[in-house]
């Protein structure tokens, strides 16, 4: 590169693993202006410091470019792609089998901003915004999500995680809970899917106490909060606040993979 580098760069190591993903781009009769890896970099610093498209450094390519690139990805799907498969390679890299038996389930709830879209408020929260419900595997990688209005009851959210989950993993057996997973949705979509649904309540004891496995979840929330981006939800549409938290595990895992 010509320019100095960002701490949120892809090193050539990271970059190898995730070239084969990334589409070139259809090929005119104007040679490229930029290269892909520069509009993925330029992506991740967004990510990284939650800087508006405009905002992005001079010496990316235009900010407009990047944008394009962004929403075409997200709109085709790709950063799903990308996050499935290298969550499978991780997981063989760490001695496991590709597709998980075991899953973990949780929500946050972040605010929204003045940018509009949808949103709700979460009366046990106290947030007005929306709401993020994840299953994650042991490792803490994400399976799949849904993210919808902050109003929405973590219960209602499960039978989409469940068969999503199903559908990506298809050795997904059993997913732990908390308690505000209960009721005739969670049994109903339990049953139609096969996944057993095991709630791990906290132990009736004062302050901070670390339960079993479901610790897992919250430090896959404390991964995501590192990234600016994800700090609130800054984010006029559902499509792109699920392809931020994507992209964040999608970093983390080339990291892991590159180590």
């Amino acid at each position: 590169m010509s320019r100095q580098p960002y701490l949120s760069d892809l090193t050539d190591t990271q970059w190898l693993l995730l070239e084969e993903f990334i589409p070139l781009p259809d090929v005119g009769p104007q040679e490229r202006k930029y290269e892909q890896r520069e509009i993925v970099n330029a992506i991740l610093y967004q990510k990284r410091t939650g800087c508006q498209w405009r905002y992005l450094p001079h010496d990316f390519p235009p900010w407009e470019s990047v944008a394009k690139y962004y929403y075409q990805w997200r709109g085709n799907g790709l950063f799903e792609r990308i996050n499935d498969e290298l969550r499978k390679r991780v997981r063989v890299a760490e001695g496991r089998e590709a597709s998980p038996s075991l899953g973990i389930i949780d929500s946050q709830s972040v605010k929204t901003t003045e940018v509009g879209g949808p949103k709700g408020f979460d009366a046990g929260k106290r947030v007005k915004g929306r709401k993020r419900h994840i299953l994650v595997d042991v490792l803490g990688l994400l399976v799949t999500m849904v993210v919808t209005v902050a109003s929405v009851q973590d219960r209602d959210a499960l039978p989409t995680l469940l068969r999503e989950g199903k559908a990506v993993a298809s050795r997904l057996e059993n997913v732990l809970v908390d308690g505000a997973y209960t009721g005739d949705v969670v049994a109903n979509a339990a049953a139609d899917t096969g996944v057993n649904v095991t709630m791990v309540k906290r132990p009736d004891i004062k302050g901070f106490v670390v339960v079993p496995k479901r610790w897992i979840v919250e430090r896959s929330f404390g991964w995501i909060n590192r990234d600016r981006r994800l700090s609130k939800d800054y984010e006029r549409s559902i499509e792109s606040s699920e392809a931020w938290i994507q992209l964040s595990f999608i970093q983390r895992m080339v990291r892991s993979l590159a180590a």
